[in-house]
């Protein structure tokens, strides 16, 4: 099989192209994608620790550092000791990073829309759904490979 025809290519290849537009659509606002998943995950789930955080985001460590360093640099996050925990930091999204977070999940919203705009709704639920399956499929299959190791 050519692998412009391969499945896992053709997902890929779809997935990467609607980053790409996103990510086109958010750099007048001087955020990149990864930047943003990270700040509406602190959005909807403000003060936890970073590697919480990255778990969240499906991001490795070395990646939720590096963005965190740039949002804190940008003003969007600010990162305090935790309490209960002195060897971590807990992150907590700032006014400022609201007000982006605001601005840009229209966008992300509007950029999806016109996506599926040729799909019919019961094309894009249908979609959606099956995107959500092969995702739970995959995760129970990588559970089984870690828990082999």
């Amino acid at each position: 099989m050519h692998l412009d025809h391969s499945f896992g290519f053709i997902l890929n290849h779809a997935g990467r192209r609607m980053t790409q537009l996103l990510g086109s659509r958010f750099q007048p606002y001087d955020m990149t994608t990864e930047q943003w998943v990270v700040l509406h995950r602190l959005a909807y789930e403000d003060g936890i620790t970073q590697k919480l955080l990255a778990i969240r985001a499906e991001k490795d460590q070395t990646n939720i550092t590096r963005i965190l360093d740039q949002l804190e640099r940008k003003g969007m996050i600010e990162r305090r000791a935790n309490e209960q925990d002195r060897r971590s930091f807990l992150t907590f999204i700032t006014d400022q990073g609201k007000a982006m977070n605001d601005i840009l999940t229209p966008i992300e919203q509007e950029v999806i829309a016109s996506l599926l705009s040729s799909l019919s709704e019961e094309q894009a639920s249908l979609l959606k759904s099956l995107l959500i399956q092969i995702t739970q499929e995959a995760n129970a299959r990588i559970k089984e490979v870690e828990e082999t190791q």
